[in-house]
């Protein structure tokens, strides 16, 4: 290594340290500002911690002094960013996290001054929303892994709502629906596999198509067939709440954790089996050498084709799974476009989460809390514009898209066509 690479090394971990210094600095500053200036002496926050109808036993409700909580908070920032700057930490997760939950929880303090807020409750509805997102992440783990772009999960995932409530219905059975939306994802996959592998189409391109007639079929079945047919086609029902005995009766985390339906169960499951597989099996070695060195791979008698096939096409029944979610895991019918751009945002998980199925399931909670807070701040009655509460979700798509958070590094070869 020359004298010339450890100098670019080290001015830019000196940027790196000074940058999230200034940050955590600049968080802590604005706390005192908008929070604790706007918070009157003796305001207190109440956080509750039982949901109602839950099988928990019940623990009484943490009370908060706002206005020396809020100190304490912006104190912390303010601290993080000066040691940051002076000595430097090299874990980018503990700053952004130290980062984040100052403001946030600084954030609740002050909205829910003089009120009630539903803490347990707003932790369930986090991993809830977080759950398509986090399938929607897993598709596109799995497909990079082997180095193939699917950005076409938004639309297998609306598709997939749409055949899952309309089998469900008509059949009378969710799980029929829950099927029938895996393999329609599975397909609409393996035809962008095919596309992409055999006839090397551009990926982006591919997923992009996708995503347009995923968009358009749908509404156009919706309108013309859905909407006339009324409950006949469009009245599913959703899987009921499976509480876990023993579990479900611990305090917070039995309602957070163990209180949910089966697509939730599933894709925490599809998490630790995908984890397990990609780094402790023959399999997921040849996967991420299929992503990393494809004719390395190839020179040691692994089928590249093969494996991204089977990789995508498994990418696209999760998303399928996703799909469902949005119809009878969650209000048993389909709207025009209810994915909401909730594809889009599991790839952005997907790139915070550095391309593991833990990472991304993480990174996807993020996510599930910004979408699940603009809610709970609404009922608040926040003095915030709700069309910039419900921006929230998007707003920290677009940080982490634009590298503010840091840079994650893909598989080498995600994206690139591969010839014998």
């Amino acid at each position: 290594m020359t004298n010339s690479t450890l100098e670019i090394g080290s001015t830019a971990e000196k940027r790196r340290r000074i940058s999230f210094g200034v940050a955590l600095v600049v968080t802590g500053l604005a706390i005192y500002l908008l929070f604790a200036v706007n918070t009157q002496p003796g305001a207190l926050t109440t956080f509750g911690l039982n949901l109602l109808g839950s099988r928990a036993v019940e623990v009484s409700d943490l009370v908060v002094p706002a206005l020396p909580a809020i100190y304490l908070l912006a104190a912390v920032a303010v601290f993080s960013g000066a040691y940051q700057m002076a000595r430097g930490v090299r874990s980018t997760g503990w700053l952004v996290g130290i980062l984040a939950f100052t403001f946030v929880t600084a954030f609740l303090l002050w909205g829910a001054r003089d009120k009630s807020f539903n803490l347990t409750g707003m932790l369930s509805s986090s991993l809830v929303r977080a759950t398509p997102i986090a399938l929607a992440a897993l598709c596109g783990v799995i497909s990079e892994r082997a180095a193939v772009i699917n950005i076409g999960v938004e639309g297998i995932m609306l598709i997939a709502a749409q055949v899952a409530v309309v089998t469900a219905t008509v059949s009378g059975s969710l799980y029929v629906g829950l099927l029938c939306a895996i393999l329609i994802g599975g397909l609409i996959a393996a035809f962008h596999a095919f596309i992409v592998i055999r006839f090397r189409v551009d990926q982006v391109v591919s997923g992009v198509a996708i995503n347009i007639f995923g968009t358009g079929v749908t509404s156009y079945i919706s309108s013309r067939f859905m909407q006339a047919a009324g409950d006949k086609l469009n009245n599913s029902g959703t899987f009921p709440i499976i509480a876990i005995p023993g579990l479900s009766k611990i305090p917070v985390l039995g309602p957070v954790l163990f209180e949910n339906n089966l697509i939730v169960y599933l894709t925490i499951l599809l998490v630790i089996v995908m984890h397990i597989l990609l780094y402790y099996t023959p399999w997921g070695l040849r996967t991420r050498a299929v992503g990393e060195h494809p004719k390395a791979a190839d020179t040691l008698g692994v089928n590249v084709y093969l494996m991204r096939y089977v990789n995508v096409i498994i990418g696209g029944m999760i998303a399928g799974i996703g799909g469902a979610y949005f119809t009878i895991g969650s209000v048993g019918r389909f709207d025009e476009i209810m994915t909401a751009g909730k594809g889009f945002i599991g790839l952005a998980a997907m790139i915070f989460g550095n391309w593991n199925p833990i990472g991304a399931y993480t990174s996807s909670l993020i996510f599930g809390f910004a979408d699940s807070l603009q809610v709970k701040l609404q009922i608040l009655r926040v003095p915030i514009p709700s069309e910039f509460l419900l921006m929230a979700p998007y707003i920290v798509t677009m940080i982490i898209l634009t590298g503010v958070v840091g840079r994650a590094v893909p598989p080498a070869a995600d994206g690139q066509h591969y010839e014998k």
